[in-house]
C-alpha cells in the first residue's frame, strides 16, 4: 500500500451563526478538517473517527468521500452524530458550543501509516481519549506523531487532568502545533513562551506555536525560528488552525521527514515548512467555513 497519514480524532457537523443573523450548517470538526484539508493538497489520507448513522453523520460521511478521504475504521460507535454551534463575531473569530459524543472503535494497526495525527477533543475528551492514547503508543515505533493541542475548553475545562492529559500526549508526540490561545488557557501562570519551553521539553522534536496575524514560531530547546503571517481579509477562523496543522504534515512529507522520529531540519526547511503552513491557513480565513485550499491554489 502506498505511504498515507492516519488522522484521529471527531468528526461533526458545525451549526454557523454568521454575523449577518443567516445560520448554515456544515460538516466540521478538527480531526475532520485535517483529513479533508490534506486530502485537498492530494495526500492519501485514513481517518479514524465516530458518527452516527443519522442525517448529519450522511452529512459528514459525504463530505469525507467527496473529499477522497478513507475510513480507517466503521465510525457508527455512537448512537448520534456531534456538533458544534459556532458563532461568528464581527471580526470573523467563532466561539463555540459543543454537543459531543467521542468515542473510537477499533482501529487495526496494518498498514502501518507513515504519520499519525491527533488533535483536539478527540485527543483529551473521555471516553475515547483513552483509545486515541492506545493506538499512538502502538504505532509510534513506525509512525511520526503530530499533535494539534487545539483546546476547547467549553467542553474539556482547563483543570489538572486536562493539561496532564495533553502533556502525556506532547510527551508521545514528535512534532505538536499549538496557538499561543491554547497556552495561554492551559498553562495561565506561565506565559506564552515559557509554556511552550515546558512543551518543548517535555520529548517533541518542536513545538509549532501559531499567533493569528503574528506569525508562527517553530520551538526547539534552544532554537526559535519564526515566520511572519501573510496579509488576508478575514471571512471566519473556522478550521484555520486546522489547516495549518494539516499543511505542516503536509510541509513534513515533501521534506522526506515523516516516517519515524523527527530529525532536526535545516533552518531553511524550517521556515519552508511554516510558511507552507501559513499560506495554506490563509487561505482557509478568507473564505467561509472550514474551506481548505487544494495544492493548485497554493
Amino acid at each position: 500500500m502506498e505511504p498515507d497519514v492516519l488522522v484521529v480524532g471527531e468528526a461533526l457537523v458545525d451549526v454557523v451563526h454568521a454575523a449577518d443573523g443567516t445560520v448554515v450548517e456544515r460538516a466540521g470538526g478538527s480531526a475532520a478538517n485535517v483529513a479533508v484539508a490534506l486530502a485537498r493538497l492530494g495526500r492519501r489520507v485514513r481517518f479514524a473517527t465516530a458518527y452516527a448513522d443519522d442525517e448529519r453523520g450522511a452529512v459528514l460521511a459525504d463530505h469525507l468521500a467527496r473529499a477522497g478521504v478513507a475510513l480507517a475504521a466503521d465510525p457508527h460507535v455512537v448512537v448520534r452524530s456531534s456538533s458544534a454551534v459556532a458563532t461568528i463575531g464581527p471580526d470573523g473569530a467563532a466561539s463555540y458550543e459543543f454537543d459531543v459524543d467521542w468515542r473510537l472503535g477499533p482501529v487495526p494497526d496494518e498498514p502501518a501509516p507513515q504519520a499519525v495525527h491527533v488533535c483536539s477533543l478527540g485527543a483529551v475528551l473521555a471516553p475515547g481519549a483513552e483509545a486515541v492514547r492506545d493506538l499512538v503508543e502502538r504505532l509510534r515505533p513506525r509512525a511520526t506523531v503530530t499533535y494539534d493541542v487545539n483546546a476547547r475548553p467549553s467542553i474539556t475545562g482547563t483543570g489538572a487532568d486536562v493539561v496532564a492529559t495533553v502533556e502525556a500526549l506532547v510527551a508521545l508526540a514528535d512534532v505538536v502545533k499549538v496557538s499561543d490561545e491554547d497556552l495561554e488557557v492551559l498553562w495561565p501562570d506561565l506565559g506564552v513562551d515559557a509554556a511552550a519551553d515546558r512543551l518543548a521539553g517535555l520529548g517533541p522534536r518542536a513545538v509549532v506555536v501559531t499567533r493569528g496575524g503574528a506569525g508562527a514560531t517553530w520551538v526547539e530547546t534552544g532554537r526559535r525560528i519564526s515566520v511572519d503571517a501573510r496579509p488576508v481579509t478575514v471571512a471566519d477562523t473556522i478550521g484555520a488552525g486546522d489547516t495549518f496543522a494539516a499543511a505542516l504534515v503536509d510541509g513534513l512529507w515533501t521534506h522526506g521527514l515523516l516516517g519515524g522520529r523527527v530529525e532536526a531540519p535545516a533552518e531553511s526547511v524550517v521556515q519552508d515548512l511554516l510558511a507552507h503552513a501559513g499560506r495554506a491557513a490563509a487561505v482557509t480565513v478568507s473564505r467561509p467555513g472550514a474551506d481548505p485550499p487544494y495544492r493548485h491554489e497554493l
